[in-house]
């Protein structure tokens, strides 16, 4: 008997040891082997095919040196799963590169040579006093000799970006020449001193401002250089030509632009109907009534209009923003574009689902013979072209009074094709000028991009800037559809899909949708309040107004007396019950979206409840059945 139970604890005993040492040798085995299942519904996750073009490229070693401090005292803990997620992805770069990439990681300790070798590779730290006692290194520089790209800090705000920042520091080391891209603007984009603010100084030395973010972005990528907005002619480097709010070009500086089409240039056309961001004349009383932008000669030879007078209001596609009064209200010129309003056949457009246009104007015709036309976003249907002055300053009218026109306006487009010349006479105001200067048409295929409005491409409008990690990170697509736009000019369109996967942000378009719907279930009885109440007043106009002396006097009969009263009362209660109407039209979307979101917080929940509580019913009815 106890030979039994010894034999039996012996063999246990083995078991247990056994199955120990075969999984510790499996561990071992299988440690290198890396397995990640990505569950996201985009694969956001999973290598874009962009990157893995990227990498297919490299056919020599390229080294990446990643800095990062260790030890709770030099790294923040808030950080330190973000710098796993870093080291993961840098992981699956070098798996993806098939031997061509080197991965270092260095600790640079304080007064260590290895700190030495960070600051030499353009690493900085970083020091925040609320999340570290002392400053610390997150970092990484990419070299392939002589080239070497530095990303001083892999900022934690934008890690939906890191695969794209990560993929363009390769192709940068592995590109001998840039690409020289022109920026011809009114507007201080690529940064210094604002002449307001000269003049606001009273004395004092002007401050110098930053380039606006998507001009500095450009940097990294491109050879960027300034175009002064009186050019006679397009230096013929300069392969991509970015025009933001050509406000009152000359006739010189347009034919520029269209011999820069004719010998090959890609033109990229920030146009705009009522320019935020043009405060070099401001109004008095703090609005922009102006600063309209076009290129009426291009534009008519190319078969389009440009109305700076009217911008695109489209319910479908308005918010509430906060008004001046601090109240919201909503903005029915200021179009939050999703992806039923974006071309998703496009490479520059395919990824991006949310486009902000702070009163946009609309591009109406049909491109000329010889182009073809590809429309990047338009509004819906359901929008108008309305007075940009009084879309800005009462808003709440054009919501009123809206009526939708039922057509699906081109707020960016691309037209390609050969070009035609619209200055045949020659340079503008030069009679002598030799006919073999001046091109009549492109010798191949050209292409042009139109967009309608310049302030999506504004700091305010497109980013936000996170003054504790020094960084810019998107608020939505717009920055990343003009780096699309200069890729796909370029001719470079890997990083594309890199990028784009970035600004993925799915707005509500079912909850957009029932929205408008509401609205548009208001609207008649609005309407017809708003015509009682001008009938009204219409009314009261009626009555005789007679002067004696400087002063005026009613005269009114006893009747009409009883009707000026009667009058004044309907008013009252017409504007009553138009506040009532309203205020169950805001109370309507507001209790939908509620309703949308217990909905989304629910459902799961319910769904796992009822689901158990149907194995459970199932179950003991099958145990009562044996």
């Amino acid at each position: 008997m106890k030979n039994s139970k010894f034999r039996t604890l012996l063999f246990s005993t083995a078991g247990v040891l056994l199955v120990f040492i075969a999984l510790a040798g499996a561990n071992l085995m299988l440690r290198p082997v890396r397995v990640r299942v990505d569950l996201t519904a985009d694969r956001l996750h999973t290598l874009s095919d962009g990157t893995k073009a990227i990498l297919a490229k490299l056919d020599a070693p390229i080294q990446v040196r990643l800095y990062v401090s260790q030890g709770k005292e030099r790294m923040p803990n808030a950080i330190q799963p973000y710098v796993q997620r870093v080291e993961d992805l840098l992981a699956e770069f070098q798996a993806q590169a098939k031997g061509n990439l080197e991965i270092k990681k260095f600790d640079p300790e304080p007064d260590s040579e290895t700190e030495d070798s960070a600051k030499v590779d353009g690493i900085e730290p970083i020091s925040l006093q609320q999340m570290s006692a002392e400053p610390f290194y997150l970092g990484l520089a990419v070299e392939y000799a002589p080239q070497k790209v530095a990303i001083p800090f892999l900022s934690p705000q934008r890690e939906k970006l890191l695969e794209y920042d990560l993929a363009r520091a390769i192709t940068q080391v592995l590109s001998t020449n840039k690409p020289v891209v022109g920026v011809m603007s009114p507007l201080p984009v690529m940064g210094g001193v604002n002449p307001m603010q000269m003049q606001m100084q009273m004395g004092r030395p002007p401050q110098q401002s930053e380039p606006w973010v998507f001009v500095n972005e450009l940097k990294r990528d491109f050879d960027v250089q300034t175009v002064g907005m009186d050019v006679e002619k397009i230096d013929d480097h300069i392969k991509v030509l970015v025009l933001l709010h050509p406000k009152d070009i000359t006739p010189k500086a347009e034919f520029a632009l269209d011999q820069f089409v004719l010998r090959g240039g890609k033109l990229v056309a920030f146009l705009d109907a009522l320019c935020l961001a043009d405060n070099r004349n401001p109004n008095p009383m703090g609005f922009n009534l102006g600063g309209g932008s076009t290129l009426p000669k291009l534009l008519k030879n190319w078969g389009y209009e440009f109305d700076t007078s009217k911008v695109v209001a489209d319910q479908d596609y308005m918010r509430e923003l906060q008004g001046r009064d601090g109240r919201p209200q909503l903005v029915p010129s200021f179009l939050f574009l999703n992806a039923n309003a974006i071309n998703r056949d496009d490479a520059v457009t395919g990824q991006l689902d949310d486009i902000w246009l702070p009163f946009a104007g609309a591009f109406t015709g049909k491109a000329a013979d010889g182009l073809k036309a590809e429309s990047l976003f338009h509004s819906s249907k359901n929008s108008q072209l309305t007075d940009g002055v009084t879309s800005q300053l009462n808003g709440a009218k054009v919501v009123d009074e809206f009526q939708a026109s039922g057509i699906e306006y081109n707020l960016g487009l691309r037209l390609s094709g050969k070009f035609k010349t619209a200055f045949p006479e020659g340079v503008p105001g030069e009679t002598n000028a030799p006919a073999g200067d001046v091109l009549k048409e492109s010798k191949g295929d050209g292409a042009v991009y139109l967009v309608g409005d310049a302030d999506m491409m504004s700091d305010q409008f497109s980013v936000r800037v996170d003054q504790m990690f020094r960084t810019a990170y998107p608020l939505n697509g717009n920055l990343t559809f003009m780096q699309n736009l200069i890729e796909q000019a370029t001719g470079d369109a890997n990083l594309i899909t890199v990028r784009s996967r970035a600004s993925l942000r799915r707005p509500f378009t079912v909850v957009q949708e029932m929205e408008s719907k509401a609205r548009l279930a208001y609207q008649t009885k609005i309407e017809s309040l708003d015509k009682r109440l001008q009938d009204l007043q219409a009314k009261l106009n009626d009555f005789q107004i007679k002067k004696e002396g400087n002063t005026a006097k009613i005269i009114l009969t006893s009747e009409q007396q009883q009707a000026l009263k009667q009058i004044n009362q309907e008013q009252a209660d017409t504007r009553k019950e138009l506040r009532k109407e309203r205020r169950k039209l805001r109370l309507d979307v507001e209790a939908l979206e509620n309703r949308l979101k217990w909905l989304n917080i629910a459902a799961m929940p319910l769904l796992i409840t009822v689901t158990g509580i149907g194995l459970a019913i199932a179950r003991r009815k099958h145990t009562s059945a044996k």
